[in-house]
């Protein structure tokens, strides 16, 4: 599943024809179509902002997929001594469930289903969502996650500074931002004139161009919703798009360096947001966009709508570490269209343990970092995050028996501090696990009867029996492991 990504010397990338002494960074921007060199609006420092959940259900393993890509970028620049400023957003209203601007808002429609406040709903997968990411080694201490209902005024305002430009006007359900007045879609080179109502923009009864959009929706009756504010147009509440762009704005200013979320933002939500800035406070608002591709489940797109979604409790349920679907994760480029499978992360699974079963019995300590593998990792990784190319180049480090196992290991964990994959930890637990599994003096009496046993009915014949046995020996906590004409017991 590797895929290391070519260096190509093309009209669509400024990159250098060879990078391997250079600390250069490369990323690929959506606003630009290229690979470019990264330069930040102010040196030494770097700020981001990425689309978060709408905090209505529990994040599946596809959504996670964009927080990774996230953490890998604060990573790879904070490694490079830039002091990192990230924003993670909390929608808690005005996602409707289309997405055009009809349908009910998701948070009401959740609340509504369960018997809870609104409120309530968003506290509770919001602090699914939190552990989830600590779940995934996802570095959030010096991340902000600001919430949507916490940003009304700055919402409002904008909307009031393109009322006055002549960009908006008033239809039954709400206030609307006229994009036949701006040049609409410049992310992702959208064609206005291509665009097709009904595919993923709605046409809105009274709305005058297909691509325009709500700033403002109306409450239909005075306590229709759980969630409405006063404005100056009437009681009711943001459009989705609205919020990225005040709370950027507010945490980040006019001008910051990265934007990210999922491809599927690329041609209404990101441009929307475009347009709202742009015209709000004279630019766009950051200098590179970057998006993760989809994980689809089946050959579908993961979604909770579909009801083809996985969970990392689900995982567990399985007995199997979650930071496993970090490892796949990583295995792809973060835009590569993705297809999760059982298999396929039993794969990952057993291509992670083997590297962890790598340093059973060796001795780590005094080792040093080979910069021979090192630096073939990070000039993987500064090259628009290849993190494909840094595990093949950790494979290959494995692999070389002139190294010693202590300089392996000092070296697979500074390439860890960019790929976040706990390696440290889990060697030392599995380095503690293989030594207790080792002293068979420790396994109860009882367990180890009924495997020798087993054994004897295996060399009988009775396979049968053998099996009976085995199970029981499982449900004892145990686990039978043959080798040939003998056995090992190791707890499970």
């Amino acid at each position: 599943m590797f895929e290391l990504f070519k260096k190509k010397n093309n009209k669509n990338s400024d990159k250098a024809e060879n990078t391997s002494s250079s600390k250069e960074i490369y990323f690929k921007n959506t606003l630009t179509g290229k690979e470019e060199v990264f330069k930040p609006v102010n040196s030494g420092k770097v700020s981001m902002y990425h689309c978060g959940p709408t905090v209505y259900n529990r994040s599946h393993i596809g959504n996670m997929r964009a927080f990774v890509f996230d953490d890998l970028l604060g990573r790879l620049l904070r490694y490079y001594n830039y002091e990192v400023k990230q924003v993670i957003n909390i929608t808690d209203v005005g996602h409707l469930v289309s997405d055009g601007d009809e349908g009910e808002d998701k948070m009401e429609k959740s609340a509504r289903e369960l018997g809870k406040t609104a409120k309530e709903i968003a506290d509770e997968y919001t602090e699914l969502f939190m552990e989830d990411l600590d779940t995934l080694n996802i570095e959030k201490e010096e991340i902000l996650f600001p919430r949507a209902t916490d940003h009304i005024p700055e919402q409002i305002e904008i909307i009031e500074i393109l009322e006055k430009k002549g960009l908006t006007y008033k239809i039954d359900d709400g206030i609307y931002y006229d994009t036949s007045k701006i040049d609409y879609g410049v992310l992702g080179n959208i064609k206005v004139d291509d665009l097709k109502e009904g595919a993923r923009i709605e046409k809105s009864s009274g709305k005058k161009n297909s691509t325009d959009f709500a700033l403002w929706k109306f409450s239909n009756t005075e306590g229709d919703r759980q969630q409405e504010w006063d404005s100056p147009w009437g009681l009711g509440f943001p459009g989705w798009h609205l919020e990225c762009s005040a709370m950027s704005h507010k945490l980040l200013g006019t001008k910051f360096d990265i934007h990210t979320g999922g491809i599927e933002h690329i041609q209404i939500h990101h441009n929307n947001e475009i347009a709202q800035s742009q015209q709000t406070y004279g630019e766009i608002q950051a200098n590179y966009w970057m998006h993760n591709g989809h994980v689809l489940f089946g050959n579908e797109k993961m979604s909770k709508s579909l009801g083809n979604v996985i969970y990392l409790s689900d995982f567990e349920e399985r007995n199997i570490d979650p930071i496993i679907y970090r490892y796949w994760l990583l295995t792809s480029g973060y835009s590569v269209l993705t297809n999760f499978t059982w298999e396929s992360l039993s794969a990952t699974a057993t291509a992670y343990n083997k590297i962890l079963k790598h340093f059973n019995g060796a001795e780590l300590s005094g080792g040093v970092i080979v910069e021979k593998y090192l630096n073939k990792a990070l000039d993987f990784i500064r090259d628009n995050l290849n993190t494909a190319g840094a595990i093949a180049t950790i494979s290959e480090l494995l692999k070389d028996n002139e190294i010693s196992k202590a300089n392996q290991y000092k070296t697979l964990l500074e390439i860890d501090k960019l790929l976040g994959l706990k390696f440290e930890v889990k060697i030392k637990e599995n380095k503690a696990q293989n030594n207790l599994n080792s002293d068979q003096s420790t396994i109860p009496a009882e367990i180890l009867k009924k495997a020798e046993e087993r054994q004897n009915m295996r060399k009988s014949g009775d396979y049968e029996g053998a099996d009976r046995l085995r199970d029981e020996i499982n449900v004892g906590g145990y686990e039978v492991v043959d080798k040939g004409d003998d056995f090992e017991v190791l707890r499970k």
